[in-house]
This record gives structure tokens, sequence and C-alpha cells, in this order.
């Protein structure tokens, strides 16, 4: 017995069948959550070994104590407290119209001063009306703030003097963690007497806050909600 072949319209239920759930999968999956690559590693710079000491002298290399220096970070591990007042505001807003008319009228030809007609009816005679407009309007307002305090490393010392700082700090709270990373370039005149300086003053400055755990998932859009809010959604 010879088998028969399938009908065309059964080979395309069939790849429809296949392909749409396939596709369905492909797109739920760039709509799931992110995974948020871990922090880069503090990079730290090796100290130079200690000078030994020699017994019976009465100024030892490396063990000096300066009186009247100010104890601010200038070298390589020295620690430095950043204080954040970070602040952002921006506000955005657009309106956009347009009106457009439109009129044609056209009489038709007259022969002798009579208008030539079919019927009792006007032949070439037109008339056209047409108006269009569009009323767009869009408003965009943004804010945010972070305040707090970090101690960060001195990691390098540039040739001018400015210092290369970088740090992280964690918090593990019960019900989540927190995660602050900064990092950037201090100039040593913006130091404060009590060793520390406000991250308006951090050139090249990377700041980074992010937290896990349940609140942080509280605070997550689902998958299929975000579904609806892409651009995949066919409505």
């Amino acid at each position: 017995m010879t088998p028969r072949a399938a009908s065309p319209s059964t080979l395309r239920n069939v790849l429809f069948g296949v392909l749409l759930p396939a596709c369905g999968l492909l797109g739920a999956c760039g709509l799931l959550p992110a995974r948020q690559p871990p922090p880069e590693p503090v990079v730290t710079r090796a100290l130079p070994p200690p000078v030994p000491r020699t017994d019976g002298a009465i100024y030892q290399a490396g063990q000096q104590m300066e009186l009247f220096a100010d104890l601010k970070a200038r070298r390589v591990g020295d620690v430095l407290t950043i204080r954040l007042t970070e602040s952002t505001n921006a506000s955005k807003n657009a309106v956009t119209k347009t009106q457009k008319t439109t009129a044609v009228a056209n009489t038709g030809p007259t022969v002798f001063g009579k208008t030539v007609t079919a019927h009792g009816l006007p032949i070439g005679t037109v008339s056209m009306n047409g108006a269009d407009s569009f009323d767009g309007e869009g408003t965009s307002t943004q804010s945010n703030s972070l305040a707090g305090s970090i101690t960060v490393t001195v990691v390098d010392v540039r040739a001018n003097g400015n210092l290369v700082v970088q740090g992280d700090k964690t918090l593990k709270l019960n019900q989540g963690d927190e995660r602050v990373l900064i990092s950037g370039v201090v100039r040593p005149a913006d130091i404060a007497t009590d060793n520390s300086v406000t991250s308006d003053r951090v050139a090249d400055a990377r700041i980074g806050y992010a937290g896990k755990g349940v609140v942080n998932s509280a605070n997550s859009m689902g998958w299929l909600a975000r579904f609806f809010n892409s651009p995949y959604a066919p409505y």
C-alpha cells in the first residue's frame, strides 16, 4: 500500500503548530529578567616591602611619624571616605499639533455658454473636501537621589598626584542585600581635613547601587506584564 503524501494545507498547519510555540518561547526568554553581571573586583596595587629596621638607630626609614601633616590619603593603600550627595532631576515636555484642509472644485465643460450634460446631469463637475489633523503630547519627569558615605581605597597615584580610588560596601539585611560600588579619580586639594570628599568632586565617577532579595523582587515587573509593555505586544 503506497503511503499518501500530505497535502500542502496539512504541512502548513504542522509548521505553524511547531514554529508558533517556538517563537513564543523565544520571545518569552527575551522578556525574562537579565542576570546582572558580577561587579568588577577591586584592583589593588601591591605595596612596596617595608624598609628593614636597624636596631639602635634613632631615625628609622619607613617608621617616621609626621606630626605636622594632615592625615589625608595620598599613597597607594590609604583609605578615603566619599560622601554620596548625588541628586538628579530631569524634565521634558513636547507638544505637536498639525492641521491640513483641502478643497477641490472643478466645473464641467461648457459649449456656447451652456454646460454639457448627460441625462440631465452636468459632465465633469467634481467637488472634493478633505481635512487632516494631528494632536500629540508627551511629558517625562525623572528624579533620583543617593545619600550616604562609603570608604574606598587608593589603588593608584597618577603622575600629577591625583588619586585613583575604588571600593564597595555590602549590607546584608534581613530581607535582602544592598551593595554600593564607586570608583573614580580624586584631586588631593578636594580632600577635607577629616579625610573625606563629596561624590560631586570625584572625576570619572562610576557609582552603582543594586539590591537583591524579596524586597527587590517585589518591585520588579513580572514577565507577562513586561510582555504586554514591550514592542512584541500585538496591541
